[in-house]
């Protein structure tokens, strides 16, 4: 069952990677047509900001859905670095579904919860597994995995 949500989760970071550039897009675009200045920031400046955030931020969510689809893909857990990006990736859910709720509504929460709940399934479907010093033997290895 691991293989499948892990390709999920990838599909769904992928997805809303596409949504944060678009929703980022359409902010820029307007911060760059209203031409007034908010506390003294140049209008270009915000809009400057605004498409930076949305690429950073989509190629964050695209690093986090490759991670997810080659441990999917290759029934592996991800490496040290791939499993501090989910976890950081899980975290920033979190936050942003705590704050959704009382900015955007509880269709926006669910949302972020759902991928949150995916991603926290992702890290421990391919969590650690028993080790050699524990005094499990090859064969008992062989057959957890299976």
């Amino acid at each position: 069952m691991r293989r499948p949500v892990a390709i999920v989760t990838a599909l769904v970071l992928f997805g809303e990677a596409v949504g944060i550039v678009l929703i980022n897009a359409v902010l820029a675009t307007i911060a760059e047509n209203q031409n007034m200045s908010l506390a003294g920031l140049d209008p270009d400046a915000m809009s400057a900001g605004t498409w930076v955030m949305g690429g950073l931020s989509g190629l964050l969510l695209v690093l986090c859905g490759l991670i997810a689809l080659l441990a999917g893909a290759r029934d592996r857990a991800p490496a040290r670095f791939g499993r501090i990006a989910l976890i950081g990736c899980a975290v920033v859910h979190g936050v942003l579904g705590a704050v959704t709720v009382g900015l955007v509504g509880w269709g926006a929460f669910a949302f972020m919860m759902l991928v949150l709940a995916l991603l926290v399934l992702t890290l421990l479907a391919y969590g650690p597994g028993p080790r050699a010093e524990d005094g499990v033997g090859d064969e008992a290895t062989l057959a957890a995995t299976r």
